[in-house]
């Protein structure tokens, strides 16, 4: 299973939730791991990954500063001794529910900086220090193509922008074997979800589900990692759903 054995990985947004079960697995399967936090505490993911014999970088990192964001793909890799083989951006966040006639432009800008030009950013600086036949996932959501639930419109656009921008990535990259991939979550039980999705919401979307139940960050994480692997050499450009079987694409 150390299919990642003294490879550097970055996970933008590696603290909590998402992120940090990436993190821990990509720490299991041998990588060095770089990760940045910025509202969550790192200790918990940190000791897991010290429990598989890695000692973790960690920055931390305001998304909406695109010179930090891009001064931690710097430090990683100079931290690290090495270039990096995995790039996986987890960074985004809904912010809060608005409807249309609720935002102004300084909320609009604010998801997007977040969502959006954070990746572009990060990704950019990367560049340059990534090997070829690296990889690079991006965390989209199932918003990016359905529109998201009430009041998500910032937050489905932002997450739709990031589904493109990992096609064309993909297609711009590929003369450096560099693969970049998407998952799009559906439900998934994080704190997102225990911030900002109404309990009945959450069991009637659970109940719609084929399989009858939340995914889990674990589930994600599995997911991203067999996409940054070797395993999936072939797949480049792919926005991939999971969501238990609630939209199809």
């Amino acid at each position: 299973m150390n299919d990642f054995q003294d490879k550097l990985a970055v996970v933008f947004g590696g603290a909590r939730d998402i992120g940090g079960a990436i993190a821990i697995e990509l720490a299991r399967r041998g990588a060095q791991v770089a990760l940045s936090y910025h509202g969550s505490n790192p200790d918990e993911v940190v000791a897991a990954i010290t429990t598989h014999g890695q000692k973790p970088y960690t920055q931390k990192v305001d998304a909406l500063d695109m010179a930090a964001v891009r001064a931690f793909a710097t430090s990683s890799a100079e931290q690290a001794g090495k270039k990096i083989a995995v790039l996986v951006n987890v960074v985004g966040g809904l912010v809060a529910r608005k409807r249309m006639e609720e935002m102004d432009d300084a909320f609009w800008d604010h998801v997007m900086t977040l969502n959006t030009k954070s990746i572009f950013a990060i990704t950019q600086a990367a560049l340059p220090l990534m090997i070829d036949g690296s990889a690079i996932v991006n965390v989209s959501s199932q918003a990016g193509r359905d529109g998201g639930g009430a009041g998500g419109i910032a937050y489905a656009a932002s997450k739709g922008a990031l589904m493109s921008m990992t096609r064309g990535l993909a297609k711009e990259l590929g003369s450096r074997r560099i693969r970049v991939n998407a998952v799009c979550p559906g439900l998934i039980a994080t704190k997102f979800h225990d911030e900002f999705t109404k309990p009945e919401v959450r069991q009637r979307v659970a109940g719609m589900t084929p399989l009858g139940r939340e995914g889990r960050a674990e589930e994600v994480a599995n997911l991203v990692v067999y996409l940054a692997s070797d395993a999936a050499s072939f797949v480049n450009g792919a926005n991939v759903d999971i969501n238990g079987g609630l939209l199809f694409s």
